[in-house]
């Protein structure tokens, strides 16, 4: 891969509250708001974030990749590519879907060097997304999908606060599940910096939900080994501890995130960890399956 990712510029301090933005989905307002401490521009000057936002979500209706954005608008901010990501899920939502939960991704260093980028993203989870255990993935409405290994968690108690650490994550989890993620790209080739990924929603396509467990206490799932089989041929594994160290970090990560937005975690939310293993393509005609010692295993069917 040869796109490269650049941080964005720590926000300027100011005084007094950042200015309050219009909310893009419920009980969150815009991220640009919290990245930048600016109120948000005039209509004029952000309208290309609107189309931007309308063209990924044509390249995903007609499967039909467009030319990656940092390209296209050199300097491009994370905080711009945040506000293209939640105009699209406003877009979807005044379309019917519904909001179920975060993923995060580039956890793992194997899927940062497989993806040439430096550093953790996070997208939301729609309901339209999700794909019940065993059930079909249809490569004929994706652009270019692989497929990796997570585990997913489901909050049963409400978690925010920029000092959220790890063990504030584990007690606000209350159920584990393995799950498969097909990310897809809508940018041509898979040539994407950190700012692409962040406008086209961390590049979550589907997920395949596992059956859910509880989460007891001192389950340690940094050793849990999670194995992939394309048509029961070994394709990839790795270990829980290749999330951050420990996947429920992920969960902490994400809470302290979302803290610096103004928002955090709901109870009932679900959160994909991110991948332990690089990226898989996917053919059509294949069963995937991932298994994990002392959970449910899932499975998907490609087409």
């Amino acid at each position: 891969m040869t796109g490269r990712s650049h941080p964005a510029a720590a926000p300027a301090p100011g005084d007094g509250r950042p200015a309050a933005l219009p909310p893009l989905l419920p009980g969150l307002t815009y991220l640009a708001a919290a990245l930048t401490r600016t109120a948000l521009p005039p209509a004029g000057e952000t309208a290309w974030i609107e189309e931007e936002a309308q063209a990924l979500l044509a390249a995903e209706r007609f499967a039909a990749p467009i030319a990656p954005l940092a390209t296209r608008r050199p300097g491009l901010t994370l905080a711009d590519a945040y506000r293209i990501q939640w105009a699209g899920a406003r877009l979807r939502i005044e379309a019917g879907a519904r909001p179920v939960g975060h993923k995060i991704g580039l956890t793992s260093a194997a899927m940062r060097e497989q993806m040439g980028i430096a550093e953790p993203d996070s997208g939301i989870l729609l309901d339209d997304m999700v794909v019940p255990d065993g059930g079909t993935v249809t490569l004929a409405d994706l652009v270019s999908p692989r497929i990796e290994a997570e585990f997913a968690f489901r909050l049963g108690r409400d978690l925010a606060g920029t000092a959220v650490d790890l063990e504030t994550a584990r007690r606000s989890v209350d159920q584990v599940q393995v799950t498969l993620e097909v990310i897809d790209t809508r940018y041509r080739d898979w040539q994407i910096t950190l700012a692409d990924s962040i406008a086209d929603n961390a590049a979550c396509a589907r997920i395949v939900t596992g059956p859910p467990v509880e989460l007891r206490p001192g389950t340690d799932l940094r050793e849990q080994l999670l194995s992939v089989t394309v048509d029961d041929e070994p394709a990839a594994s790795g270990r829980g501890r290749e999330v951050l160290g420990d996947p429920l970090e992920a969960v902490a990560w994400l809470a302290r995130r979302l803290a610096a937005f103004g928002t955090g975690l709901k109870a009932g939310d679900v959160v994909l960890a991110g991948s332990v293993h690089a990226s898989l393509p996917l053919r059509p005609g294949t069963e995937i399956r991932a298994a994990c010692e002392g959970l449910p295993p899932v499975t998907a069917h490609i087409v």
